[in-house]
């Protein structure tokens, strides 16, 4: 059975930082690209960052380049998000997704993610 499980979130205040992980279990890890997506109350799920099966190649949302850093443990089947500077605009339900196909030229898309997390929160207060 395919697991996807997020840990890390919380409640901080702007300007702090979180450390998202993703433990991986019933397929190759490293066999598949993983991104992170969040979604906001009323909002679209917005494709956050991915990183290829490698861990070389990296993509990030405008909104989070130079606060966010992804990065992969494949020894571990871990993915992580690492969240600094935050903003009450990073506030929503993050989502973990895992997926054969990469693009290193923009954030990841939703289609192209087979495996889903369940979702953990992350509030940022003003």
């Amino acid at each position: 059975e395919v697991q996807l499980v997020e840990s890390g979130g919380g409640s901080v205040q702007a300007g702090g930082s979180l450390r998202l992980s993703c433990t991986a279990s019933g397929f190759t890890f490293d066999d598949y690209a993983m991104a992170w997506f969040r979604q906001a109350p009323g909002k679209e799920r917005e494709g956050v960052s991915s990183i290829k099966w490698s861990g070389i190649s990296t993509t990030y949302a405008d909104s989070v380049k130079g606060r966010f850093t992804i990065s992969r443990d494949n020894a571990k089947n871990t993915l992580y998000l690492q969240m600094n500077s935050l903003k009450p605009e990073d506030t929503a339900m993050y989502y973990c997704a895992a997926g054969i196909m990469f693009s290193e030229y923009r954030p990841p898309v939703s289609y192209q993610y087979k495996y889903w997390g369940q979702g953990t929160q992350v509030t940022v207060s003003s």
